[in-house]
């Protein structure tokens, strides 16, 4: 009989399977009907189990399987052997996964972190208008949204300070186009300096060292607390004093004086008596500009807890919802028209909140009942 090719005949039998601990594989045989060899294991000893091969009713062959290895050793060695390429396959799978999912996890950080160092750039180059995808609610979907906050914080201080340099230069020109017509006039002998001229003269230039002193005040994000007089003071007796030095203007412009709950009962701050009077003073100057004829402001005082507070109120015209809110900011006027006809700068109630803030106070704006403008100054009031 022919012999038969192994890898042909046995197909899968011919190969041991993966993880076949007993090599099943390797101790098959095949032979043929006298016993000769024909595939597979050719030790032909030891045969443990052997099948026939039947064809058209007669035995043509048999399948013998080798008896078992006795050793201990071959089992332990081919049960090592099985589980060290099982544990490699895992040990490749797993790090296949690490991988892939650390790699996925660096891209998921990556990007935001990407996003946050991209707009910084944008941001240090001066285009302040640059801004992040929130890309999540973790933290790091916080930090591009407070990086997002403070680009917009930049924005607004940029306008700011555009702004104010355009009005500062505005205000400062007025003045400064005074003083030089005066002057050109007195070099052209159209003027003589006689004590008239040399009074305007002394009046724009007393004016423009104020605006300068104003836009100082105002500039001073950190309140001008070191160049406060911190001395024990009566704010009411200072309130009552600067009303004094207004009341023949108040008279002049047909505007009543309520101080009838302006009560001094002795009641004492520590702060700077000049810089309160400069509070009090621009507060009244601000009523008596908005304030029309005819009308009144009333001005009360009371203590609640451990502050004084200092109440304001002044009839129509009111400062309208828009305008409320931007009282205190520089250069804002609620009318310009009539502001600029005072000679008003429109620093007046940014210097107040600058001042009541460096006395450790508070100060607010609200529709007066009264129909105009009420302002609320609160002051800590000195333990005894």
């Amino acid at each position: 009989m022919k012999r038969l090719k192994s890898p042909l005949f046995l197909g899968r039998w011919a190969r041991p399977p993966a993880g076949d601990i007993l090599r099943v594989g390797r101790r098959l045989a095949l032979v043929d009907a006298d016993g000769k060899w024909l595939a597979g294991n050719a030790s032909g000893t030891g045969v443990g189990a052997a099948r026939p091969i039947v064809h058209q009713g007669s035995v043509v062959g048999q399948l013998t399987l080798q008896a078992a290895p006795s050793s201990g050793r071959e089992l332990d060695a081919a049960f090592l052997a099985s589980q060290t390429e099982n544990m490699a396959f895992a040990g490749l799978a797993a790090l296949a996964f690490s991988l892939l999912a650390a790699w996925l996890l660096a891209r998921h950080l990556l990007a935001p972190i990407r996003d946050l160092a991209r707009g910084a750039r944008q941001i240090a180059d001066g285009s302040l208008a640059a801004r992040i995808q929130v890309r999540s609610e973790d933290e790091l979907g916080q930090l591009a949204a407070n990086f997002n906050e403070m680009a917009e914080r930049l924005g607004r201080v940029e306008e700011s300070r555009r702004a104010w340099i355009s009005e500062s230069s505005h205000e400062l020109r007025t003045p400064l186009a005074v003083l030089r017509a005066e002057i050109e006039a007195m070099q052209d002998g159209v003027r003589t300096p006689d004590p008239a001229t040399l009074a305007r003269l002394h009046k724009q230039v007393q004016q423009l060292a104020k605006l300068v002193d104003d836009l100082r005040l105002t500039l001073d994000r950190d309140p001008p607390g070191g160049d406060l007089e911190q001395r024990l003071v009566m704010p009411v007796a200072i309130l009552e004093e600067t009303v004094g030095t207004f009341r023949e203007r108040y008279a002049a412009a047909n505007i009543g004086l309520d101080t009838s709950r302006l009560v001094d009962l002795g009641w004492r701050v520590r702060g700077d008596a000049g810089r309160l009077t400069q509070v009090f003073a621009n507060l009244l100057e601000n009523s008596l500009r908005y304030t029309d004829a005819g009308g009144q402001l009333r001005i009360a005082a009371q203590v609640n807890k451990r502050e004084l507070l200092l109440e304001f109120d002044d009839t129509a015209p009111g400062p309208s919802a828009a305008a409320l809110p931007r009282l205190f900011e520089r250069f804002f006027r609620a009318e310009p028209s009539r502001s600029r006809a005072f000679g008003g700068s429109g620093l007046g109630l940014a210097i107040c909140q600058t001042l009541v803030e460096a006395h450790g106070g508070r100060i607010s704006a609200a529709r007066s009942t009264l129909g105009g403008l009420h302002i609320r100054v609160e002051l800590p009031l000195e333990r005894a």
